[in-house]
């Protein structure tokens, strides 16, 4: 793996776990095991260029995992394994690392304008990606799209509260009423 990638990887772990501005540039050296000089050759604008990539590397890595999990045509099923990929990454991490997208669209103070916009796009791209399933099932797009804002925004609150609970109960708990919500949706079309 490249120092490049190091870095990245060692700023979305302490992201998830610390927020964006708990996420010292010494904490992301010390963890990566890279010298400042690495850091500076790689990121020349410093904590603020490496969040902003952090946040570009977490996002389409998430947007991959979910592309994999989606199942076309059956929005129900997409949405129970969006939920039981989190509980799987909250229970991984003792519950003590979250959604760093989220972290980053929080830290917006600390990070740069480009990691604001890298969480907007990753938003926009997972609630496409949750869309899908749900406009083959039925829903016209608007709809559609509609729905899996309401996914997407449920489950990352879940995560949250998942978080604050240190259980999986608040996930399990968003998953069944979007099931409910989503067969609602569907059957009245």
């Amino acid at each position: 793996m490249s120092a490049r990638q190091r870095l990245i990887d060692t700023t979305i772990a302490l992201v998830r776990r610390r927020g964006v501005g708990s996420a010292s540039v010494s904490q992301i050296l010390e963890h990566s095991g890279l010298a400042r000089r690495t850091l500076y050759l790689n990121f020349p604008d410093g904590k603020p260029e490496l969040v902003a990539a952090a946040t570009e590397s977490a996002a389409a890595g998430f947007a991959a995992m979910l592309e994999g999990i989606v199942v076309e045509g059956d929005p129900i099923a997409s949405v129970q394994a969006f939920v039981l990929a989190w509980e799987a990454a909250l229970a991984d991490s003792d519950y003590g690392a979250g959604c760093p997208i989220v972290a980053a669209t929080l830290g917006r103070s600390e990070a740069p304008a480009a990691a604001a916009a890298a969480a907007a796009d990753a938003f926009t791209r997972w609630v496409r990606l949750i869309a899908r399933p749900v406009e083959a099932a039925g829903l016209d797009p608007s709809s559609a799209e509609d729905l899996a804002t309401t996914v997407v925004a449920t489950i990352e609150g879940a995560v949250i509260m998942s978080m604050a609970a240190r259980s999986s109960v608040p996930l399990q708990r968003a998953g069944r009423d979007l099931a409910t919500l989503i067969r609602a949706k569907l059957g009245a079309t």
